[in-house]
């Protein structure tokens, strides 16, 4: 048996934030049962640590890293290597959103060879990002 993982949980594991709260996140986390992480969870939780607790870029990028190495955490529905890698596209600077990062994980996941983003700085790696034709209202290119 498995279970979901929140983000309330990820950012008290990581923060130790509320020591109550970490540590019952920290008995879960660090417990015996396999657990599954989304894309969504691993995107808001960097989102949080780098937002609210001001945690630099690189070292969330490391953080996240380290919770999914956990033989009993699993990114749900993707490739565990895949978001791995995509956390990595995040390292380097701000260019890249880990929503978009996680998007790209999730793509790469499945198999696919193209994603659709009007997002310049969307990560290319392994894809290819085309561009979104836009429609006019009356269905004219």
């Amino acid at each position: 048996m498995s279970g979901f993982l929140d983000t309330s949980i990820v950012v008290r594991y990581l923060t130790g934030d509320a020591p109550e709260l970490a540590e019952q996140a920290a008995r879960i986390v660090d417990g015996e049962e396999n657990l599954e992480v989304t894309d969504v969870v691993l995107a808001e939780t960097a989102y949080v640590l780098t937002s609210v607790y001001r945690v630099p870029r690189d070292v969330v990028v490391d953080h996240l890293i380290a919770f999914l190495q956990k033989k009993n955490i699993s990114p749900f529905a993707l490739d565990k290597g895949l978001v791995l890698q995509a956390l990595l596209l995040c390292r380097p600077s701000g260019r890249i959103s880990f929503a978009d990062a996680m998007v790209w994980a999730a793509a790469r996941s499945a198999g696919s060879k193209v994603i659709y983003s009007l997002d310049e700085r969307f990560p290319a790696d392994g894809l290819e990002v085309r561009p979104r034709t836009i429609v006019n209202m009356d269905g004219q290119d």
